[in-house]
């Protein structure tokens, strides 16, 4: 059988096998083992059990568990709350200022958690029943909570750029330095477009009222002011002493981890039901990846063996002459695609194998893409009909943002997210700037 012939094989059979609601791990796991048994005997038998090995001795895979943890410590305390009355209080003068404080917020929250679930979770909770109070327009917010959490897998520290990194076996700190740019310029992009929106049409994102500015005194807002930024020092802290050399990046993982637990004590708001929450889900969500990440290195290892990539290669460049640039839009389009039904993590498993090495094969830079990548799955999310965070916003939405209203509400935040991609590929240096300057180049 061709190499041609295997890809399809084990890419059809692993689609089918997700379809019937199986476990990803399990699926993409099972795909590659007897994929391993079928081609290559009983001697193949140690593939998986190799992989396993890879997984332990990856050491930079132990940060994941303290990012979450340091993410899910400071929403679960309450910290996150604090966040956006900071927000509500500095930004409410502003026509469409609360739209812009939330947008804000999704940014710190990013920052601090690196997974888009969190962000939406906060952002649907604490900022939406406020803006729908305040006279916003429903649609324009909906999308704004919506777009804004998923930067929480481009901004440092990304759990999914970890996940990349590892199958990719590209340098994390590349990727997250990589991400700032990018996650920056689409929170402008954002905050541009809301701003002129709120002037063209005022009573979409009203300002806060007059008498409900004056009941703030001046030592109330600057009170708040501290309370807010003391996640973002957390964020400055950790990234300083790995920038800086004191640290390397797991120990900064873990001085993040120990910082939101002190931040949290010193706040008032940790105690025993916080503290088992958020060791819960870090448990969940940790385990999670290790498991997806060991079925990833199984199925990868069979299909490099095959050498099924330059066959690949052969298909695309030289049997139907498609440009390098062709074949790099065409993967893009195929994550918006399954991004409609599969999550980033398991999009990543199963075309990582095959679109990696081809985009190193094309001259393109396995950072840049990563980036790219991410962005659309950031895409894929808020594409209907089955996109992630739109059922997730329908779960907790309050009852009068209809299904029709969150479709309607990402219309314009899609463009502005492809018009961000757009701009990466004819500046490629927005994402690359950073970590060149870090590596000294």
């Amino acid at each position: 059988m061709s190499s041609e012939l295997i890809t399809l094989f084990m890419f059809g059979t692993m689609l089918v096998l997700l379809f019937t609601g199986q476990r990803v791990f399990g699926v993409i796991g099972f795909v590659g083992s007897a994929a391993a048994l079928w081609l290559w005997g009983q001697g193949s038998f140690e593939m998986p059990f190799n992989a396993t090995f890879q997984v332990l001795n990856w050491y930079p895979l132990i940060t994941v568990p303290f990012f979450v943890f340091m993410g899910y410590m400071l929403s679960e305390s309450g910290m996150a709350s604090g966040l956006y009355r900071m927000f509500h209080v500095w930004f409410g003068p502003v026509r469409g200022g609360l739209a812009l404080g939330t947008i804000g917020l999704m940014v710190l929250i990013a920052a601090l958690n690196g997974l888009s679930v969190a962000g939406m979770a906060i952002g649907a909770t604490i900022a939406l029943p406020q803006l729908l109070r305040h006279g916003y327009d429903k649609v324009m917010v909906t999308g704004v909570i919506q777009a804004g959490s998923s930067l929480g897998i481009l901004i440092p520290p990304s759990v999914v750029l970890v996940l990349y990194a590892m199958i990719a076996r590209a340098p994390v700190i590349d990727l997250w330095l990589a991400g700032i740019g990018p996650g920056l310029l689409m929170a402008v992009i954002f905050a541009i477009y809301v701003y002129v929106r709120c002037l063209l049409q005022p009573e979409i994102g009203p300002a806060l009222p007059a008498e409900e500015r004056a009941q703030i005194t001046r030592s109330e807002k600057f009170a708040l002011l501290r309370s807010g930024l003391l996640p973002l020092a957390i964020f400055f802290i950790m990234m300083g002493l790995f920038l800086t050399g004191v640290t390397s990046l797991v120990e900064s993982s873990a001085v993040g981890a120990l910082l939101s637990v002190g931040a949290a004590w010193w706040s008032g708001n940790l105690n025993r039901r916080v503290f088992e929450d958020s060791t819960r889900n870090t448990l969940t969500i940790s385990c999670m990846f290790m498991w997806i990440i060991l079925g990833a290195l199984c199925f990868s290892s069979v299909y490099d063996g095959l050498g099924a990539v330059k066959a690949v290669k052969t298909l695309l460049v030289d049997t139907y002459d498609f440009s390098p640039w062709t074949i790099l839009i065409l993967m893009l389009l195929s994550f918006i695609v399954m991004g409609m039904f599969l999550d980033d993590t398991a999009m990543l498993v199963i075309v990582a194998p095959l679109y990696i090495p081809l985009v190193g094969a094309l001259g393109f830079d396995l950072i840049w893409f990563g980036i790219l990548y991410t962005i659309t799955c950031q895409i894929a999310y808020i594409t209907p009909p089955f996109g992630y965070n739109l059922f997730l916003m329908r779960a907790m939405a309050p009852p009068e943002v209809t299904l029709i209203d969150i479709y309607r509400s990402i219309i314009p935040f899609f463009f502005l997210m492809v018009l961000s991609i757009i701009i990466l590929m004819v500046f490629p240096e927005i994402a690359l700037w950073l970590p060149s300057l870090y590596r000294g180049g």
